[in-house]
């Protein structure tokens, strides 16, 4: 009998130890393939005020996430991307990428529109080392050790398109904007520019963000009687404006705008027959010639629609993952501070030509490109720097601009040939 409890004894110990085998093994198995995705977030306002011009960067970023997948992914590991809706609202924004940081613990967030968004969720990153490829414009003034712009700074398209307003023979800006961080700190930089080229600035006026009534203002704009609009309003503002301008009387012949915050995506919104004709100034249109831009276009109207058009915002939210990717290959670790030491001079050929990430700044080379509207709603380029320009985020390059903020560290030493 004794011997006979031991036997049993011995056979429930060899089944627990096989359970807890299996369960090991198991634990394992759920372990490698959670291993086996690299989570990204993706922040944009898909509802509200800014959604007209959010959804499609999300697209693209989607389009960017599928093709590297296609290709292996990263690290040989597929990316995985967690979508979260800023519903045009700083402090959401704020909650989103906290979220994605500390919950769904993402390698990177690619995501905002509106400086107001990024800079609510820049202390975010900041706080948490966590990492944004932001893919937007923006007015200048920053560098943070934990965002990555890929979108224009201000001497790659504000700086410029004064500069081709001015060679123009316009004179008599009348500053038009949204009330907030965007408009106004690049329109300060214009009136500084201005003032050193011994133009004028005949009329300054911010709405806010989504407000869509102008019949006040464009009284003012027919007393201060310029030559040219300076646009800075974002999102659907822009649709009630252009509409009730044309209904004004007025055309890109008889007053004409130069917008920084319209492109493709948004003309179809505002409707073509109220803005044809009139200035943008971006790095990437639709019309674009190259073979790269081409094999984009096509992707993305097979993923997305025919009807569907390219963008700017989008087209730099769609290279910053492949930028992203090219860095963590570099580095052969998602971690932040590798990617962040190896991320300076990557290169990437993307639909607008040849981007390249400062290592000192964290902002990309890129072309400058003034554009028109054209009556099919595309735009076509009418004026393009000859290749990509240094990002000079802190403008420290203009003389004119020395009484703007500077990086705590100053400027960098001017270059010697």
């Amino acid at each position: 009998m004794h011997k006979f409890v031991k036997g049993r004894t011995a056979i429930r110990l060899m089944r627990v130890a096989f359970l807890v085998s299996m369960l090991a093994i198991i634990s394992s198995a759920f372990s490698v393939k959670a291993q086996e995705t690299i989570k990204v977030g993706i922040l944009h306002s898909l509802s509200g005020t800014m959604s007209i011009s959010e959804i499609t960067v999300r697209d693209s970023t989607l389009l960017a996430i599928e093709e590297i997948n296609a290709a292996g992914g990263v690290l040989g590991k597929q990316i995985e991307p967690i979508v979260e809706d800023g519903a045009s609202d700083w402090p959401t924004f704020a909650e989103k990428a906290g979220k994605l940081l500390l919950e769904d613990e993402v390698a990177v967030v690619f995501g905002c529109w509106t400086s107001s968004s990024r800079k609510a969720v820049k202390p975010v990153f900041e706080e948490n080392n966590g990492l944004l490829f932001y893919p937007v414009q923006y007015e200048g003034l920053e560098q943070s050790p934990n965002i990555f712009y890929t979108g224009a700074t201000t001497n790659q398209q504000i700086v410029p398109a004064v500069e081709y307003l001015l060679e123009q023979g316009k004179s008599k800006f009348f500053l038009l904007g949204s009330d907030y961080v965007f408009p106004r700190t690049s329109n300060t930089i214009i009136r500084a520019q201005l003032a050193a080229a011994g133009a004028e600035t005949v009329g300054e006026e911010y709405v806010p963000l989504g407000g869509t009534e102008f019949s006040t203002i464009i009284d003012k704009i027919k007393e201060a009687a310029p030559d040219v609009i300076f646009n800075t309003l974002n999102g659907d503002s822009n649709v009630a404006f252009f509409k009730q301008y044309k209904d004004a009387g007025y055309t890109a012949e008889t007053l004409p705008t130069l917008s920084v915050s319209i492109a493709e995506e948004e003309v179809g919104g505002i409707g073509i027959e109220n803005i044809v004709g009139h200035w943008v100034a971006w790095n990437y249109y639709q019309t674009v010639e190259s073979e790269t831009n081409t094999k984009f276009v096509e992707a993305f109207k097979a993923k997305y629609g025919e009807d569907r058009v390219t963008s700017d915002p989008m087209e730099a939210g769609y290279f910053g993952v492949y930028l992203w990717a090219a860095a963590v290959e570099a580095a052969g670790t998602t971690d932040v501070d590798a990617v962040r030491a190896a991320a300076g001079g990557i290169t990437f050929e993307a639909p607008e030509g040849t981007v390249t990430i400062d290592g000192d700044n964290q902002h990309t080379y890129k072309i400058v490109r003034i554009g028109q509207i054209r009556e099919d709603g595309l735009i076509d380029s009418i004026w393009e720097t000859e290749g990509p320009v240094k990002p000079d985020p802190y403008l420290c390059t203009y003389d004119w601009a020395a009484e703007l903020p500077k990086p705590e560290e100053g400027c960098p030493a001017p270059a010697t040939s």
